[in-house]
């Protein structure tokens, strides 16, 4: 019989980059692949390490894991094995630990180990691209790592320190993955990395990297995962008029407060983003802007708060990542002094999500009587659900509505709750 795997990943796009070209290197390898929900012979867990949630998530699923199968192999990846190897060791059971550089490694891995081998890591080849293009996925889209690392050092960031010094993918390599994936049959790419504004292979910078990969030909589109709001100018406000490219940016601000964002160790002001997503929207009216906040940063005063909030509903995010500030070991912010108490982060997290939901409600309102082209992703009967060109969820019938599909649908209608879809019609 064969080997069943279950894959399940926490944190970033990159992560899910990376967990997308291992679930396609096991099932070209002959695995079967199961839900992470179901009983397994290999589990297989790419944690995250941003906050102490993420970190508690991270060992409630390879306790669960171990629950599940108490004869299972267990393989934990990611950076919360970088952060924290020595303390996930005394988490009983069959697990191997494997760092980030050696994650492209971990079908070797497992099959070493269930060949009876000694596992030794110095005999797997290291490197952040080693991996394959993910052309079987659990998804519509596909994720392209572009870029790795960071070498920007906010005080309140982890990243650098898990993930390593900053490093760019070759383009030929990109194009290549690129046109594989189209070749495939993805309508859809998403290129991912921790920095990727600061792309730079050789004479490669990451608006001429977007703009070869718009050249490729086919019928497909792109979308850029989270960014920093530097790197990049007008060429790319310019890039961003090509009908292959998708009108919506997650834009990560963190704070409105210039006096918070000089103690983050940003490189921007907030009149400086403001500009940037000015210049955008003066261009792309209906433009869709996401952003991260993070809230409690130490020493962040009501006054500091009370900025941010008026930035998040003045640009108008459709929807806002918010994080509580977490305490990360080794970063600067860790050893500063006025740690603000958890009852006060909570209370500004709430305001920041309930910002959010209002942003969110009234943005897609906005597009009813508008259209937008649906890549069908889910199907019920002869109903299509999927995302438009900005980012926005939308759902509508059609007698031969198929997974994959691009379908362009007016938007008639918008739903209820806290992620509202849009109804709309062909």
């Amino acid at each position: 019989m064969r080997q069943s795997v279950a894959f399940k990943t926490l944190g970033c796009r990159l992560n899910q980059s990376e967990t997308e070209s291992l679930f396609s290197e096991f099932h070209h390898a002959g695995y079967k692949i199961v839900k992470f929900s179901n009983i397994a012979d290999i589990y297989i867990i790419n944690t995250c390490t941003v906050t102490n949630h993420s970190d508690k998530k991270s060992r409630n699923l390879i306790n669960q894991a171990l629950h599940k199968n108490n004869h299972a192999l267990v393989v934990v990846t990611g950076c919360m094995v970088n952060n924290y190897r020595e303390i996930l060791k005394d988490i009983p059971g069959s697990v191997y630990y494997v760092e980030n550089k050696f994650k492209s490694s971990i079908l070797q891995i497992v099959e070493a180990h269930l060949h009876g081998e000694v596992v030794r890591y110095n005999i797997f080849q290291p490197g952040v691209f080693n991996f394959i293009s993910a052309d079987t996925t659990s998804r519509t889209r596909s994720i392209i790592k572009i870029q790795d690392g960071c070498d920007h050092y906010c005080t309140f960031c982890i990243v650098p320190y898990v993930r390593g010094r900053a490093v760019s993918r070759p383009a030929r390599d990109i194009i290549r993955n690129t046109s594989n994936i189209i070749d495939s049959g993805y309508r859809e790419i998403v290129l991912t990395g921790v920095n990727i504004g600061r792309y730079k292979y050789e004479k490669t910078d990451f608006e001429d990297l977007i703009e070869k990969i718009l050249s490729i030909a086919g019928d497909f589109r792109v979308r850029i995962s989270s960014i920093e709001p530097y790197g990049f100018g007008d060429k790319f406000i310019s890039l961003l008029s090509h009908p292959k490219l998708m009108p919506h940016l997650h834009l990560c601000m963190q704070s409105g407060s210039d006096r918070i964002l000089l103690k983050m160790r940003r490189a921007y002001s907030l009149s400086d983003y403001r500009a940037f997503t000015d210049k955008i929207r003066n261009t792309y009216a209906d433009f869709n802007f996401t952003t991260d906040i993070l809230v409690g940063f130490p020493g962040e005063t009501d006054e500091d708060f009370n900025a941010t909030s008026t930035a998040a509903r003045e640009i108008g995010f459709s929807h806002i990542h918010t994080f509580k500030y977490s305490r990360r070991k080794g970063t600067i912010a860790d050893k500063m002094p006025d740690q603000v108490p958890e009852k006060i982060k909570n209370e500004r997290s709430k305001i920041i999500r309930n910002i959010s939901m209002e942003n969110k409600r009234r943005y897609r309102t906005s597009l009813i009587g508008k259209t937008q082209n649906v890549l069908v992703e889910k199907i019920r009967g002869k109903t299509g659900r999927g995302y438009g060109e900005l980012y926005v969820p939308v759902e509508f019938r059609h007698p031969q509505v198929s997974k994959n599909m691009i379908q362009k649908v007016l938007i008639t209608g918008l739903g209820e709750g806290e992620d509202p879809v849009l109804y709309g019609e062909i």
